[in-house]
């Protein structure tokens, strides 16, 4: 793969892990605050095309905001309260943290209360805010999407297809007339698709429309992150298998289900740590998903464009503050990223 330019912002290695299980030794430690005016620049910006500039500013800088946790998933920024939550998947917790790194536990044991061993993808991961403001969470260890209100209490919402139980729901999104999508991976298993706990045959992504619950993907062996086009006329499902390290393509039709399945971009011959993982979709059509070596921007064609490179593998991503800045949560720490380009703002709110 050409590489047309490589941008350095003063990298200090912090151990990238040869493979995302490695976080589950993450450091527990209280996190670090941070000011936003004085974050620390970190990592790298690779470029492998010209119209990245016109994204990502020559001049932009990857700054750690906070860090101290063990496998960080599932931004959302929160614009009433000006802080952006983020999940703990190995740590089982919920957190929130300022723009300039203050940090507050939400919600413990965000997942379900676990019994299984230590370093387990357990917690809370994806979430999505609705219309209302409240808040839908996956939990891995319960198996199910709760809803999170103001006051943070939690209450079942989706438990189960044709009385099985799912996987551990993983990521999700809304289109604008209120239909929810959401993927399904076997990861809060422990034997993943071997564990005798799975009772689905398939891990699948599934769309919720007026009550009722449709599978529209079922031959995916890891789907994972999910986004729509800005004109909501594609859906984008990343697979996080280390044997098929892809992303995926579908037309959606009026009535919300897919079809003509294709693969957007195939990154399997990449050997750097990582895998494709949660993405977002910017005002332009751009996506921006963690896949290996860092968080990949890609154009509406499938064109990689660059990579975002924190020094540890990224899991997610979310657009935050003035709808411009990029949040990146990866192993330990969450990091952040000024645009040029408005993100593709949340569709059902």
């Amino acid at each position: 793969m050409r590489k047309t330019a490589l941008v350095s912002f003063g990298f200090v290695s912090i151990g990238i892990a040869a493979a995302l299980l490695s976080a589950a030794c993450g450091n527990s430690t209280p996190p670090a605050a941070s000011s936003e005016n004085t974050a620390p620049a970190v990592g790298s910006i690779e470029r492998d095309d010209p119209a990245l500039d016109n994204i990502l500013p020559r001049d932009a800088k990857i700054e750690k905001v906070a860090t101290g946790f063990k496998f960080t998933e599932g931004p959302l920024w929160r614009p009433e309260e000006n802080v952006l939550w983020f999940s703990d998947v190995v740590g089982n917790v919920l957190r929130s943290t300022t723009p300039d790194g203050k940090v507050k536990v939400l919600i413990e044991n965000a997942g379900g209360i676990s019994t299984a061993p230590p370093g387990g993808f357990i917690g809370s991961n994806g979430e999505v805010a609705d219309k209302d403001g409240y808040v839908l969470l996956c939990q891995h260890t319960n198996r199910q999407i709760v809803r999170v209100s103001k006051d943070l209490k939690v209450t079942p919402y989706l438990q189960n297809y044709e009385d099985k139980r799912f996987n551990s729901p993983n990521d999700l999104v809304y289109r604008s007339d209120g239909t929810l999508y959401f993927t399904d991976p076997p990861y809060g298993l422990p034997k993943q698709d071997d564990d005798p706990a799975k009772e689905l045959k398939f891990n699948g992504v599934f769309m919720y429309k007026d009550g009722k619950l449709t599978p529209i993907i079922k031959d995916l062996s890891r789907p994972n992150g999910i986004a729509f086009s800005p004109d909501e006329k594609t859906l984008y499902v990343d697979n996080s298998d280390e044997k098929r390290k892809i992303w995926m393509a579908y037309d959606v039709a009026r009535d919300g289900t897919v079809s003509n399945g294709r693969v957007f971009y195939d990154a399997t011959s990449e050997k750097a740590p990582g895998l494709p993982d949660g993405m977002k979709v910017d005002s332009q059509g751009n996506v921006y998903s963690s896949g290996p070596g860092g968080t990949w921007i890609f154009s509406p064609q499938g064109k990689h464009l660059g990579t975002i490179k924190p020094g540890e593998t990224p899991a997610n991503c979310g657009w935050a503050q003035d709808g411009k800045t990029l949040y990146i949560t990866a192993e330990t720490s969450v990091y952040r990223v000024h645009l040029s380009v408005a993100g593709e703002k949340a569709l059902y709110q």
